[in-house]
């Protein structure tokens, strides 16, 4: 337990939670091997700064350091990044260049967010674990590398790995010892500390006296789920201690520095596995999704029964649901049902026939419409596209979803705007 305490103090970690300090022990104890770990967690809950401390507590801590996000790399340029490339391999290579894996030799690679590899990229990566070889771009020579590899995702990458977005057996070898570093809301106990420590920095930064939280005051900050975990904690730590009117901050002023959290937000998460878990947050646009075609179904269903009352009593077209506006627009189908016999109504060929039973509807055969999530998602995308007029920023704002998702989204559903 010294041990933990003397790393927190090393690299600033606040918090006592038993999940936390379990992180850090695995982290603690894999450090001075050469073992390949993959951290996972949310964005903000600081999965780096585990990367660091593995580094800094190994044989390797005096070479060479390098965390790369390979989110904000080009698909196009990532491999060169990575691993070099050799002059005129590609229009603009005007030189050869080393990649990471020869700059850092000897010392350890960060890939963060290596959920967003390209599939190419990983076949390269795969070959460097497992033989410490790579092939520049453009070249034909093999060339040795020893590095040591910690990849961190805010993804479910054994779900990417059934929906064939990442390769499996990469998953299986990066995932040699897994750390989980965990969210914020899993370790509440630790937000008041947090809170008050980033207060103290910021007082001293602006040169003013550090705010503080009355008891309900600290109950709404607790109970806040914080999607944006720590990194979220310290950008509210200093609105309020720059903005507040008093440095005794109560429940209501503490809220208005708060986002409103949408209403989707409060409904249960599936977790890996399908379990619900009612922790307030989603974990990634899967969940969204589901939400939206659930209410879509719903609506359908209920679009479904107002038709059939509609057949039965053509009245109500002109009475209840023309007045309120709900059949504004609606159209009679090319083959519409039509009354055949007392109580029998004929449906069109591929449809069963509907039974009435005293001027009422006894059943009917619905007719699913498509739940395939990749052709929900191209039809959501492609809505607010001509919403907001091609416009990516407004679009990926109006998804949910950051531009660069949005982007990439694009491609891989050919969508032309």
């Amino acid at each position: 337990m010294d041990n933990i305490q003397s790393i927190k103090n090393r690299f600033g970690i606040i918090g006592n939670s038993a999940s936390l300090n379990y992180a850090l022990q695995v982290a603690a104890q894999v450090a001075n091997t050469d073992l390949t770990v993959l951290i996972s967690g949310e964005s903000g809950v600081g999965k780096e700064v585990f990367s660091q401390i593995i580094h800094a507590l190994s044989a390797r801590k005096h070479n060479p350091f390098i965390a790369v996000n390979c989110g904000a790399i080009p698909e196009g340029t990532i491999d060169s990044e990575l691993f070099g490339h050799e002059k005129g391999s590609f229009t603009g290579a005007v030189d050869s260049r080393k990649g990471y894996f020869e700059t850092v030799n000897g010392g350890t690679i960060f890939l963060d967010e290596i959920g967003e590899m390209p599939l190419g990229t990983q076949a390269r990566l795969l070959r460097v674990l497992e033989t410490g070889e790579y092939i520049r771009v453009g070249s034909s020579k093999v060339q040795k590398t020893d590095v040591r590899v910690i990849a961190a995702t805010n993804r479910d990458l054994l779900e990417r790995t059934q929906q064939g977005k990442f390769r499996e057996d990469l998953y299986y070898r990066l995932n040699t010892v897994p750390i989980r570093v965990p969210s914020l809301r899993d370790r509440k106990e630790d937000i008041p500390m947090l809170f008050r420590k980033f207060c103290v920095d910021f007082a001293e930064k602006y040169k003013t006296t550090s705010i503080q939280l009355n008891d309900e005051a600290r109950d709404v900050l607790v109970n806040y789920p914080w999607p944006g975990n720590v990194r979220e904690l310290k950008n509210i730590a200093e609105q309020i201690s720059v903005l507040a009117p008093e440095k005794l901050v109560n429940a209501t002023d503490l809220r208005n520095f708060l986002p409103e959290q949408p209403a989707v937000n409060r409904l249960p998460m599936l977790a890996p596995g399908g379990h619900a878990q009612g922790n307030g947050d989603f974990s990634n646009e899967r969940d969204i999704l589901y939400k939206l075609f659930f209410d879509m179904k719903k609506d359908v269903t209920e679009l479904k029964k107002m038709f059939f009352e509609v057949m039965q009593n053509p009245n109500l077209a002109h009475t209840t649901y023309a007045d309120s506006g709900v059949l504004a627009g609606f159209h009679q189908p090319a083959e519409a049902p039509v009354v055949s016999a007392p109580g029998i109504i004929s449906a069109p060929a591929n449809q069963q026939p509907i039974i009435l039973k005293d001027n009422t509807i006894d059943h009917h055969e619905e007719v699913e419409e498509t739940l395939s999530i990749a052709d929900k998602e191209k039809e959501l995308i492609e809505k607010a596209l001509r919403k907001h007029k091609g416009k990516r920023k407004d679009a990926a704002l109006d998804l949910g979803i950051s531009e660069r998702t949005l982007y990439r989204k694009l491609k891989e559903y050919n969508i032309h705007e």
